[in-house]
């Protein structure tokens, strides 16, 4: 592709930006110097700056997301994701996006990418792919919760599907984790909220087989993952 179509592709700047872009930087493909937007060049042997494109075959990655940032990109709502990420991500096309969505007050596991499929895969309830919350009540759990959230019965103010079997465990009295396969809006709130134990904090710790403890990361983090991981 044209080297200024590359640019604009992977996040470093627009295709209009490109004359500029290139004069400002060193930029060599499989050794040898590029200097015009018109050059051809692939994304495997090209160096920015010496350094090579990042996540050329898509971009996939675990963000430990701290509380009190939105998962959108519009920054009239405050501290967002994106301003956790590398600049260029969020220039990239397609564009990347977080999967699925955590509320501004939760925080914990969640995966970003550019991957349409991907998203889907990992979203979508005929999957079945498991998310892990720890929650902190301010009210007492009530035992019944557990059958009552395994029935599969079970309905929230508003829907017209109940939502599907979820794993509840009480590990105190006012803290417990709860495994979902489906991801309605602000799900364990509600579901928490409708049995008298409203949520004081919420932690997201495991999507699939990828466990927030195993990543070693602190709030704020990201680090790159493998899709068939998960």
């Amino acid at each position: 592709m044209r080297l200024d179509a590359l640019l604009s592709r992977y996040g470093y700047c627009s295709r209009r930006e490109a004359p500029g872009w290139i004069k400002r930087h060193s930029i060599t493909f499989k050794g040898e110097p590029c200097s015009a937007p018109t050059d051809k060049v692939q994304a495997e042997g090209i160096l920015l700056d010496g350094e090579p494109v990042e996540f050329p075959d898509g971009l996939y990655a675990a963000l430990y997301k701290p509380a009190g940032y939105t998962c959108s990109h519009d920054d009239g709502e405050g501290d967002v994701i994106y301003d956790l990420l590398p600049f260029q991500w969020r220039h990239r096309n397609p564009a990347v996006s977080s999967v699925g969505r955590l509320d501004k007050e939760t925080s914990g596991l969640l995966l970003i990418t550019d991957d349409g499929k991907f998203i889907h895969r990992m979203t979508s309830p005929r999957h079945h792919v498991a998310k892990v919350y720890e929650a902190v009540t301010e009210e007492d759990i009530p035992a019944e919760a557990v059958e009552l959230f395994a029935s599969g019965t079970f309905m929230l103010n508003g829907e017209d599907r109940p939502c599907a079997p979820a794993v509840l465990e009480i590990l105190e009295p006012r803290r417990a984790r709860l495994t979902l396969t489906e991801g309605k809006y602000h799900q364990v709130r509600r579901m928490l909220a409708a049995v008298g134990a409203p949520v004081a904090s919420l932690c997201r710790i495991s999507i699939g087989s990828l466990h927030l403890d195993s990543l070693n990361l602190e709030p704020g983090e990201w680090m790159p993952i493998r899709p068939d991981a998960l």
